[in-house]
């Protein structure tokens, strides 16, 4: 992390992005960014330390950086999975059929059942250095 001048604010060397398909429902979206994100938080260094108020009610910790989130096509989603798993990013995962799951054990199973390749993704989240991840996400927009 590096503070810059201007604003006072970091610039991360890393970045954490969600890359959405875009042609999900809101609620689908919403659902699938929160499910990716936790892939990402399963790793414990990238979070800060909890939070507390005034009144001393303590509160999760979150990431210590912003996520970005991202929509595009399923081709180029399924491409820079592919460019993603070649170049040893970790990567949580969220297909078509984990809308059908109801639980954690039926959600492993569907992804299981599927060769990578023919994985139907709406989704996946990254974390890596921020070239790296913004080479992979070439072409993908800003989610609105």
């Amino acid at each position: 992390m590096i503070m810059t001048a201007m604003t006072n604010s970091p610039r991360f060397d890393t970045k954490i992005a969600v890359v959405l398909r875009e042609d999900l429902a809101t609620w689908q979206r919403l659902n699938v960014t929160a499910f990716l994100a936790s892939g990402i938080a399963a790793d414990a260094q990238l979070l800060g330390a909890p939070y507390a108020d005034a009144d001393g009610t303590l509160y999760q910790p979150m990431f210590r950086q912003p996520v970005l989130v991202f929509e595009a096509e399923r081709e180029l989603i399924m491409k820079a999975h592919a460019k993603a798993v070649e170049r040893g990013f970790r990567l949580a995962v969220f297909t078509e059929e984990l809308f059908t799951t109801g639980h954690d054990e039926a959600n492993r199973a569907a992804v299981a059942a599927v060769p990578r390749d023919k994985l139907a993704l709406v989704g996946f989240a990254v974390h890596g250095p921020k070239n790296p991840v913004d080479k992979l996400l070439k072409g993908a927009r800003m989610h609105p």
